[in-house]
């Protein structure tokens, strides 16, 4: 009989188990990005204060915790546009698109010979900037059979830029004055990761946000025809290409909020949780980025991407202002 009242001992180690004052920051950290009192910059901001003096209690998940809460995000968002202005949005930056994405390949991997780096990293490193960042690199990486290392530092290059794009943007934006469609687009063009760009473009405005999301995710579905393009360069025929599901469902969220009037009484619900994920996304990301991480990237890779990151966001700015 005294056996039934024995506590599991699962259950017990769960409630017996004590919380460090790291974890205890962290979470409460946490929860105020999920309340409406925090700003995504200001999230970030929160995040990197953490990673440099207080610690990621939990790193080991912290990549895919913010892989995926990205995507749903972005989903999410899709909600909150309709099919007929995302076509016009996605038609106007077309060529714009093309242009940059080549460019930007050509002239990174320039830049890699100058600074002789690896091929292969100076190489992600320029189609995460042309594309989509981190998604780009996970596509493209093992059409090129890329190393774990050749990884990691094009992904933590992209990272640290990333970063710095949620906050420089918005502040240049108003500085030159751009109205919302400029900005919108300069963000889909010019920020590397789909995080960032919404990021940026939510605190500039609602026009903003659904142009630059709109053009960022046509020019993600580049990642199929670089990715074929790639094999041919590296000369790694049958290599399997790894497509990103949430574009596919980002449209299907658009059409269904265009199409189906039942979506619209519970859209504005979705794309306000989708904003409240992204903040969440972007603390999580801030908190990744810690001292360790820059040192490990190396300045070269780093110098690499700042310098072609220069030169697409000053050229297709100058683009845009002048079309």
């Amino acid at each position: 009989m005294e056996t039934d009242n024995v506590t599991p001992k699962s259950n017990k180690t769960f409630l017996d188990r004590s919380i460090t004052t790291r974890e205890l920051i962290f979470l409460l950290a946490l929860v105020f990005c999920v309340s409406p009192l925090i700003s995504p910059p200001v999230a970030l901001l929160l995040g990197l204060v953490i990673a440099q003096f207080i610690g990621h209690p939990y790193l080991h998940l912290n990549h895919k915790a913010t892989h995926m809460l990205l995507q749903a995000s972005v989903v999410g968002l899709g909600f909150n546009m309709n099919v007929t202005t995302a076509l016009q949005a996605g038609k106007s930056g077309l060529w714009l698109t093309v242009a940059s994405i080549f460019g930007t390949l050509i002239i990174g991997t320039l830049i890699g010979r100058i600074f002789r780096i690896n091929k292969k990293t100076a190489y992600l490193i320029a189609a995460g900037t042309a594309i989509c960042g981190g998604s780009a690199i996970a596509a493209i990486s093992p059409v090129i059979k890329a190393e774990e290392k050749q990884i990691s530092v094009s992904l933590g290059t992209i990272f640290i830029l990333n970063a710095s794009a949620l906050v420089l943007f918005p502040l240049v934006g108003h500085y030159l004055q751009l109205d919302q469609t400029r900005f919108g687009l300069w963000c889909a063009l010019a920020i590397h990761d789909t995080s960032s760009v919404v990021g940026a473009a939510s605190k500039y405005g609602n026009e903003a946000l659904e142009i630059a999301a709109t053009v960022k995710l046509v020019r993600a579905l580049w990642i199929i025809p670089v990715a074929f393009f790639s094999t041919l360069i590296f000369r790694n025929k049958g290599a399997r290409i790894k497509i990103p599901w949430f574009i596919g469902l980002f449209v299907a969220a658009i059409c269904l909020n265009t199409y189906v009037p039942a979506i619209q009484y519970v859209s504005h619900t979705l794309v306000g949780i989708s904003k409240g994920a992204l903040t969440v996304t972007l603390f999580l990301i801030g908190c990744g980025l810690s001292g360790k991480t820059v040192t490990q990237v190396g300045w070269k890779p780093v110098l690499q991407g700042l310098i072609l990151w220069l030169i697409v966001s000053v050229g297709t700015l100058a683009a845009i202002i002048y079309m």
